[in-house]
């Protein structure tokens, strides 16, 4: 049931899509937020396995995901209890039509893709997350990671933290984004999706991305945000993307993201205004970075 009391948002929302130093695109997101809707959701897929094989992927899981919410969006609406099952059904479904493809299709055999759901209704945040794709919550100037990071970097972070190794061997360590669970076909190791939503304030902004953005360092994020606290959210898209630019990493990753902004409304009419969608494509890392046709091992920068 919907709360009487719960104020009312308006969202600015952009997102943004860089090949990185790749030379395809295996990242595939939707966001679909409109302001007056009862419901809306951003889903960022993040593809594997190849040329050919993970844009595939990742085009699955986003047209799965995409199909099993805007069927269930009036039951999502009335009860907001059954979030949480509807996204791992989404998931799951997702999972089943890898599995159909690969078998009808034995070249993409490997494929495999991360998936990231934000779902915002009334003052809720429901999502599911499964891989290493980012949900962030920036919050009262500070940067937090809502979801689990599915991938071993995690783990050599800890170690580096605890002096079990350097800081330069767990930057470079081969296992950083061995993914300990991801969609590809397989019973789906393990899910992240919380019974209980997150509850959402004015001022808020969301970031959903693919790995790409964590080239950048959290507290580089971070301080882009911090730094423009006026600004709309094309313009912190636009930091963020420029940041990564500059890096001019031979390693650069595909990056996705979509920064989703929280507004207070006013509540005298009950009605949120239309705040437009923007959709920003950036170019490219400089034509001059050879390509790569493999996942191989990718270097992010820390998380600290």
């Amino acid at each position: 049931m919907h709360k009487q009391c719960e104020p009312v948002f308006a969202f600015d929302v952009t997102s943004a899509m860089s090949r990185g130093a790749r030379d395809y695109q295996e990242d595939a997101m939707l966001a679909n937020i409109a302001n007056g809707a009862d419901l809306g959701f951003v889903i960022l897929a993040d593809g594997m396995g190849g040329h050919a094989a993970g844009d595939v992927a990742s085009q699955i899981v986003l047209t799965e995901v995409f199909r099993a919410l805007t069927f269930m969006r009036s039951e999502m609406v009335a009860d907001r209890t059954c979030i949480p099952e509807t996204l791992r059904d989404a998931a799951r479904a997702a999972n089943s039509r890898l599995r159909s493809h690969v078998e009808m299709h034995s070249e993409c055999s490997g494929m495999g893709s991360t998936l990231v759901v934000a779902v915002l209704v009334g003052d809720e945040l429901h999502w599911i997350s499964i891989g290493d794709s980012p949900l962030f919550l920036f919050r009262e100037n500070e940067l937090t990671q809502l979801n689990e990071d599915h991938s071993m970097s995690r783990a050599i972070d800890t170690m580096v933290a605890a002096g079990a190794m350097s800081a330069a061997e767990g930057k470079d360590h081969p296992d950083r984004n061995v993914l300990t669970s991801v969609l590809y076909g397989k019973p789906i190791p393990h899910m992240d999706c919380p019974e209980v939503p997150l509850k959402l304030k004015g001022g808020d902004t969301l970031i959903v991305a693919s790995d790409g953005l964590q080239f950048l360092p959290n507290v580089e994020i971070e301080a882009v945000l911090r730094d423009q606290p006026l600004s709309g959210s094309a313009e912190i898209s636009d930091s963020l993307m420029e940041g990564l630019e500059r890096l001019q990493d031979p390693d650069l990753d595909n990056v996705s993201l979509s920064v989703v902004q929280v507004k207070t409304a006013r509540t005298g009419s009950g009605v949120r205004p239309v705040v437009p969608l923007r959709v920003i494509e950036t170019g490219s890392i400089p034509d001059f970075v050879q390509p790569m046709f493999s996942i191989g091992p990718r270097t992010k920068g820390a998380a600290g």
